[in-house]
């Protein structure tokens, strides 16, 4: 820019010299007169040839301003393409029929379970699942299932707050879900007042690492189960473990547990858990009444063992867990009893069919409480159709060897549409 500027003035220089003296005067002309004019001329013309240089000039950094701006303007494209927060709607949802054998059935709606995603850079998200349900009669329970802000530490770490799906255990964190679980329900003793605990309420942190040999990991601190005592015989029974995550800490003693996974080849994952801490009863069954009251007993011992190992071989995803609790006793205070332990285990193979899209599955299920009406073996056989990766159908049944008193039947039929999202 710096030359084309030089050369300009060259030649209005020039020009202007060359209008200065007409061509009589470069003839020979020296009248001074005459000259003197010139010179006055030739001053005039270089002042508007600086003039000229001056607008030049300013019009260049008008340019340079245009380019500015420019750069300015490619700059807010590309972060309003890359924005810092970033919100991701999934979750999943289920329905279908319950039939028990001999019986009449009832068409069921599974749960509906939105899930958010809220990001914001790399460096935190907060996500929440919902679960809608519809009761016996009609009406609709919400429940929060769970619900955290994460920080990613590093590539190594994450750092949880707020109420997540236990880590102990493989299961719940990983499979409940109605579109990975490959059967239409979870096996006995992963749910309600099961061996599993369901969710926690408190801290975590989890991660990854290696490279040949590959692992993760889960340490958390969370607030403490509940527990559930049944009037007996004048005195008290423990019935079941209330593991969901409560906002409060009843007995201020707080539950330390995680898992920690390694992936020795391809396709194999082999789990180990453990919590302890402790639980206090904080409410009585009367069943024969058919009334419950709210009680603070003393605090009793809460330890729990789990491993787990899936293995996938091209089509094949062979699967088992065990889980144990066992809660110590407490000879005081309301509730006062003895120890309990419940113990739950299944094993689950399925193999997809790549040309007609079907899967058949097999399950079994062993689980056991202090609770003999509780105790059941169960035989699940299921065939499933894969729409999509995310949407399918299910027809399972059930045969379960149960004792007296037990809420679930000899046998059953289950169907079920699965969808992710």
């Amino acid at each position: 820019m710096k030359k084309r500027h030089n050369a300009i003035l060259r030649k209005a220089v020039m020009a202007a010299v060359i209008g200065a003296f007409p061509i009589t005067s470069m003839a020979g002309g020296s009248d001074y007169d005459v000259l003197q004019d010139q010179v006055k001329t030739l001053q005039k013309q270089l002042e508007q040839v600086q003039k000229a240089l001056k607008e030049i000039k300013t019009k260049s950094a008008s340019k340079q301003d245009m380019e500015t701006a420019k750069s300015q303007f490619r700059e807010e494209i590309s972060n309003a393409m890359t924005p810092n927060t970033l919100v991701h709607l999934a979750g999943y949802a289920g329905a279908g029929y319950d039939s028990k054998v001999g019986k009449d059935g009832s068409f069921v709606v599974g749960s509906f379970s939105p899930i958010l995603h809220y990001q914001y850079r790399d460096m935190f998200m907060l996500e929440a699942e919902l679960e809608f349900a519809v009761k016996n009669d009609g009406e609709t329970d919400v429940e929060m299932e769970y619900m955290t802000i994460d920080w990613f530490m590093n590539d190594y770490s994450t750092l949880i707050v707020g109420k997540f799906l236990s880590p102990i255990g493989n299961f719940r964190q990983n499979l409940h879900p109605s579109w990975i679980n490959k059967m239409a329900d979870a096996p006995p003793g992963f749910g309600h007042d099961g061996a599993a605990p369901v969710s926690d309420l408190g801290l975590q942190v989890r991660g990854g690492f290696g490279e040949k040999i590959r692992s993760n990991y889960a340490l958390y601190v969370a607030n403490g189960p509940e527990l559930n005592a049944a009037a007996e015989d004048g005195g008290f029974e423990l019935e079941g473990i209330m593991a969901e995550g409560f906002n409060a800490d009843v007995d201020g003693k707080k539950t330390f547990g995680g898992r920690y996974g390694i992936i020795p080849m391809v396709g194999l994952e082999i789990g180990l858990s453990a919590a302890t801490g402790k639980a206090a009863v904080t409410n009585i069954v009367d069943e024969e009444a058919g009334t419950s009251i709210g009680v603070l007993g003393n605090s009793r011992n809460y330890d729990v063992f789990g491993t787990d190992f899936s293995w996938q071989r091209n089509t094949l995803d062979f699967r088992g867990e065990y889980v144990q609790t066992k809660i110590g006793e407490a000879l005081t205070g309301p509730g006062a009893s003895e120890g309990a332990k419940w113990k739950t285990w299944y094993l689950q193979a399925a193999y997809m069919i790549p040309s007609v899209s079907l899967e058949p599955v097999l399950r079994y299920t062993d689980f056991d409480s202090p609770g003999a009406s509780a105790d059941v073996k169960q035989w699940a056989v299921g065939l499933n159709y894969h729409f999509t990766n995310h949407l399918l159908a299910k027809l399972d049944y059930q045969s379960n060897d149960v004792n007296k008193g037990s809420h679930l039947p000899d046998s059953k039929w289950m169907a079920q549409m699965a969808y992710g999202f």
